[in-house]
C-alpha cells in the first residue's frame, strides 16, 4: 500500500505522444474516409479539395510514424510506468490481474483492479493499438509509394508490402484497421471516464497533468 499523496506517473513523452497520436489519428480518419469517398465537392476550379486532403493525410502520417517512434523509445527510457515491462505481460501477476480486470469489464467483478499505471489489461490493449498503428503506417506508405516508385525511404516505410499484397488489398485492410481504431477510441474515452467515477484518483486529469492521487488500493 502506497501513503497518500500524489505521485508522477505520465511523463511528459508519454503525455505528448499520446495526444499527437490522438489527433493524428483524427486527422488521418477524416482526410482518408474523404480519400476514398469524396464527400465536399469543389465549386470553383481555383479549389484544390481532394489535393489538400491528400497533403493533410501525408503529414499526419509522418506526425504518427514519429509519435510511434518517440514512445517505443519511451518503453526503454520511461519510468516504470512506461516501461515495455508493464506494457508487455510476462508476469503470472500480470495475467492474474489481467483476468481479475476483464471479470470487472464483464460485471463478474464488483470492484476494479487499482494500479497506478497502465493495468494488465489495458496494458495489452494499447499493445496492440500500437501493432494496429505499425500496420497503418506501413500500409499507408505502401499506398503512398506507388506515385514515389523510385524512393527509398518509402519502400523501407511500407513499400515493401506492395510485393506480397495487392494494392486493393492493401487499401482494404488499410481501411478496415482505421474503423476498428475509431471503435477503440469511443471505448478508450468511455473507459477513462468510468474509471475516473470508480477508482476516483484522477484518472482523466492525469494524462494533462501526469499526476495521478493514491487512493490505498494500487499496486505496483
Amino acid at each position: 500500500m502506497q501513503p497518500a499523496g500524489r505521485v508522477y506517473v505520465w511523463e511528459f513523452p508519454v503525455r505528448f505522444t499520446h495526444w499527437i497520436n490522438a489527433l493524428s489519428l483524427f486527422s488521418l480518419s477524416f482526410t482518408g474516409y474523404y480519400i476514398a469517398y469524396p464527400f465536399i465537392h469543389a465549386v470553383s476550379t481555383q479549389q484544390y479539395i481532394m489535393g489538400t486532403m491528400r497533403f493533410i493525410h501525408f503529414v499526419s502520417g509522418y506526425v504518427l510514424l514519429m509519435g510511434v517512434i518517440i514512445r517505443t523509445y519511451w518503453l526503454f527510457a520511461g519510468n516504470q510506468y512506461a516501461s515495455w515491462r508493464v506494457i508487455v505481460p510476462l508476469t503470472k501477476k500480470q495475467w492474474t490481474e489481467m483476468g481479475e480486470a476483464a471479470k470487472f469489464y464483464l460485471f463478474i467483478r464488483k470492484k476494479p483492479v487499482y494500479s497506478m499505471g497502465h493495468a494488465p489489461l489495458a496494458s495489452i490493449c494499447y499493445l496492440v493499438v500500437m501493432v494496429l498503428f505499425l500496420f497503418e503506417i506501413f500500409t499507408g506508405f505502401a499506398l503512398y509509394s506507388q506515385s514515389h516508385l523510385h524512393s527509398f525511404i518509402l519502400t523501407i516505410l511500407g513499400g515493401w508490402l506492395l510485393s506480397i499484397m495487392n494494392v486493393q488489398t492493401v487499401r482494404l485492410w488499410h481501411h478496415l484497421v482505421m474503423y476498428f481504431l475509431l471503435v477503440f477510441t469511443l471505448f478508450h474515452v468511455y473507459m477513462g471516464f468510468f474509471l475516473d467515477s470508480v477508482e476516483k484518483n484522477g484518472v482523466m486529469s492525469s494524462i494533462f497533468g501526469g499526476y495521478k492521487f493514491v487512493t490505498g488500493k494500487e499496486q505496483e
